[in-house]
């Protein structure tokens, strides 16, 4: 069995899930903002989050930093668990982008990649995934930036290998796929990250996987044994 491309991938998902409908957020601090407004919820309670705060706030750091703890934890409570500490987290996110960004956090999209991605990793819950994440989805820069669902389905589908640390892993799966996303742009490359996440989500489930109505199934090398299973 010879394995899949990515680009094969890809539109086997799309045919599968349909195109993916892009999150609203555009620049960095709205990206920030939506990373931290839902915590292990859904995407529409994380939207009526999101929209919650955007309508309070503007997405603004000042209008941010106004808004007392309380008030922020009554729309943080929408997106689902641990809302204290996540409005706490909004109002850091915000002074620091005043204090050491001079307000404008897009500016550093415009920075080398190793300085952005430091930046951003900066910020509370930003690790390189997340840093990955906001560079791709603003079209600063063309990485993979896999969600934990995205990752498990191309581990188990023979790319790179799953070692005990998260990070390991997704710098094993990330050098695997170096050469497939070689020259592609922000575009395909958010389009794959969602397809990706979106199986993860719904068919290449962490537990109780629907391997029966995966389209990838024939070249998977978790379903075929190829691979230890995760």
């Amino acid at each position: 069995m010879g394995r899949a491309l990515l680009a094969e991938i890809v539109e086997a998902l799309a045919r599968t899930h349909g195109e993916p409908e892009p999150p609203p957020p555009r620049g960095a601090l709205e990206w920030l903002a939506w990373e931290t407004v839902g915590y292990l919820c859904d995407d529409a309670r994380r939207a009526e989050a999101f929209a919650a705060l955007r309508k309070k706030t503007r997405l603004q750091t000042g209008r941010i930093l106004a808004v007392p703890i309380a008030e922020l934890t009554a729309i943080t409570r929408i997106g689902g668990i641990h809302p204290g500490l996540r409005a706490q987290r909004l109002h850091e996110i915000a002074e620091r982008v005043q204090e050491e960004f001079g307000g404008d956090l897009d500016a550093v999209l415009a920075r080398p990649e190793k300085e952005a991605l430091a930046a951003l990793k900066k910020f509370p819950a930003i690790g390189r995934p997340g840093a990955e994440k906001i560079l791709l989805m603003t079209g600063a820069r063309p990485l993979l930036a896999l969600d934990s669902n995205g990752l498990r389905t191309l581990v188990r589908l023979g790319f790179g290998t799953e070692a005990k640390g998260y990070d390991a892993t997704y710098r094993s799966v990330a050098a695997a796929l170096a050469g497939e996303i070689a020259g592609r742009d922000c575009a395909w490359l958010a389009r794959a990250h969602h397809l990706l996440r979106r199986h993860g989500q719904t068919l290449c489930r962490r537990s109780e996987p629907r391997c029966g109505a995966c389209p990838l199934s024939g070249l998977c090398a978790w379903v075929t044994g190829t691979t230890e299973r995760a």
